[in-house]
């Protein structure tokens, strides 16, 4: 992708952040406040995954919940502030075999970096129904951590047979008072420790050989409708809220084939936050397949953006 010709034109910078979820506004604040001439390139809607979020009550800092539009809207405000500079297009080619890296900008612009920062986090999977998405932020959601607690005292369920679906699940069980796990076949593929879990907990039923065909409601969720694979009996069941749990997908296309990946997809980095070329880090979920939490992405961003920053020190000596 690099064009020599284009070092002479190409807006340069110490360091890109790419992505603008928690993660890449953190990165982007400690960029800018270090005194690296820093953008972040976050697409047309910045914000991430915490744009669907309603209500977030375990950021620190925020007495009162704040919605996840609210808090991505502070992130950008304060990294501006201190002199990021920040652009609604996306980058849609990078050539990181080059020194310095060469991003190639989806308006048509070609930049250049010093040291990049890849954010651009993780999607939960969806099934894809029309009605799961119609619901989303009103039962339906892909985070039981993030949005359990406003389920006290309800009934729902989990769509899953894994690991992530036990461990919601699991989870879920503090505050509702019945989770249904709703699984395609005939067995879990979660481990036996965590199937044990499940079965020694009173307030799960499982239900096997059954897919979601339908969430029902109005404004808000009031059940599901439910078909046997094996039978095609079609039933419904009244609840509060809808937890999907088939797991994730990490953004990393872009970076096939020029850094490492592990078998899900994910960024593989040291304990820097450091990928597999020198002088590119990752941060966020795009690198962490397990907690999936805005103030461990914001923490994994300050790390990448601190680390960029000795990494360019040393380039001077």
């Amino acid at each position: 992708m690099a064009d020599k010709n284009d070092t002479q034109t190409a807006a340069h910078y110490d360091l890109a952040v790419i992505g603008a979820g928690p993660a890449g506004f953190t990165a982007a604040i400690y960029g800018a406040r270090g005194g690296l001439k820093t953008a972040l390139f976050g697409g047309t809607v910045p914000g991430g995954q915490l744009l669907a979020t309603l209500e977030i009550e375990n950021f620190p800092g925020f007495p009162e919940p704040v919605t996840g539009a609210d808090l991505m809207q502070a992130m950008l405000k304060q990294a501006v502030r201190l002199g990021a500079a920040m652009f609604t297009d996306e980058i849609i080619a990078a050539d990181l075999a080059v020194r310095p890296f060469f991003l190639k900008v989806s308006d048509g612009r070609t930049v250049t970096a010093d040291s990049v920062i890849v954010a651009t986090g993780a999607r939960a999977r969806w099934l894809g129904l029309p009605s799961e998405g119609k619901y989303i932020g009103k039962g339906v959601s892909g985070c039981a951590t993030c949005d359990g607690f406003f389920f006290r005292g309800k009934e729902l369920c989990v769509i899953g047979g894994g690991d992530t679906a036990a461990e919601d699940a699991l989870f879920l069980t503090k505050f509702a008072v019945k989770v249904w796990l709703i699984h395609r076949r005939d067995a879990l593929r979660a481990s036996f420790r965590m199937q044990e879990k499940l079965k020694a907990n009173p307030k799960i039923g499982i239900i096997y050989d059954t897919v979601l065909e339908e969430v029902l409601g109005e404004a808000k969720v009031t059940g599901v409708r439910l078909k046997n694979v094996k039978t095609g009996a079609v039933t419904e069941l009244p609840l509060c809220g809808v937890f999907i749990a088939i797991g994730h997908d990490p953004a990393t296309a872009l970076f096939k084939g020029s850094l490492k990946l592990d078998e899900e997809g994910y960024l593989v980095t040291d304990c820097r936050g450091e990928t597999s070329v020198r002088g590119v880090f990752a941060a966020g979920d795009v690198m962490d397949p397990h907690y999936k939490q805005a103030i461990i992405a914001a923490g994994a961003g300050c790390r990448a953006s601190m680390e960029a920053g000795r990494y360019l020190e040393e380039l001077k000596k």
